[in-house]
């Protein structure tokens, strides 16, 4: 992983990856299943991750990389890590394991805090590697990894390690900050879990704020019965005419066999596309993959 996602200029922000990122929260209900997915429904918390000036170097380098293990659910892998003067945040070397060799920058060895971070990276494409899932082109594939770390309880302190100011910026992983904070906001609503008391940046947490914003936003699509008075109405004139509106609709339009209308919309947690029946009144839709059950008013 580069410092800033192999970008020297200013840290992009927005989100140009979001595709790839709801295909890879997707990706990930389909490698662990929900049930597996709700087994990472604890975050490692910041005590955990937390690394001291006056910890010996190494020990608590093994430490915290021992906590991100295990807090994505890898008890039989052992990270050792080692520095190096670097380009890169750092590196590791995929193999069967047990253990996994990490390389990470020479300026880990001052700011220590952002190490575990570097190390969340690491361990996701670990995690990864050992699930046999992958995105077939590279930066879609770092995307995946990214997305992981943030949705399954370590990539808060990837968005926590983003500083900006006029002077300099920082930012690990290839995810853009608001990003970040959507993935985070999305594991979030899933877990019941509030990660903002989490960041000492501050831009960190205005990004997750903004990211916060697109994840609520799906949630307040029709035909999710929490859509707003607006939404509902535009929703209603396109099921009126049997096709959805052009132009930045979640949903669309068709009949089944016995020609009753149907609406197709992905779901919010997990991004798998549902299909209910349309004009009878407020119904239970219950994803398929996520087994989430949502509230509908098609």
């Amino acid at each position: 992983m580069t410092d800033d996602g192999r970008r020297t200029g200013p840290v992009e922000h927005g989100f140009p990856h979001v595709e790839t990122v709801r295909a890879a929260i997707g990706a990930l209900f389909r490698a662990l299943t929900a049930e597996g997915v709700r087994a990472y429904a604890t975050s490692l918390d910041p005590a955990g991750a937390a690394f001291g000036p006056d910890e010996d170097l190494h020990l608590g380098a093994h430490r915290v990389a021992s906590a991100v293990v295990g807090a994505l659910r890898l008890p039989d892998a052992r990270m050792v890590v080692a520095f190096r003067p670097m380009r890169d945040a750092a590196t590791v070397e995929l193999a069967a394991g047990p253990e996994y060799f990490v390389e990470v920058s020479d300026r880990f060895r001052v700011h220590r805090r952002d190490l575990v971070a570097a190390l969340a990276h690491e361990a996701a494409h670990v995690l990864l590697h050992r699930l046999g899932l992958r995105f077939p082109v590279t930066a879609d594939d770092e995307v995946l990894t990214d997305t992981a770390a943030a949705f399954l309880g370590v990539g808060w302190l990837l968005l926590d390690a983003y500083r900006e100011d006029a002077l300099t910026h920082q930012k690990l992983g290839y995810l853009t900050p608001e990003e970040f904070g959507y993935v985070l906001a999305r594991r979030a609503r899933l877990f019941g879990e509030d990660p903002s008391p989490w960041f000492t940046s501050p831009r960190a947490y205005e990004a997750y704020v903004r990211g916060r914003a697109l994840a609520d936003r799906e949630w307040r699509r029709a035909p999710l019965a929490g859509a707003g008075r607006a939404e509902r109405l535009r929703y209603a004139r396109a099921r009126r005419a049997g096709a959805a509106p052009a132009r930045g609709a979640a949903y669309r339009f068709g009949r089944g066999e016995d020609g009753r209308m149907r609406v197709s919309f992905p779901c919010p947690v997990c991004g798998q596309w549902l299909r209910v029946p349309t004009g009878g009144g407020p119904l239970r839709a219950r994803c398929g993959l996520c087994l989430t059950v949502l509230e509908c008013a098609p």
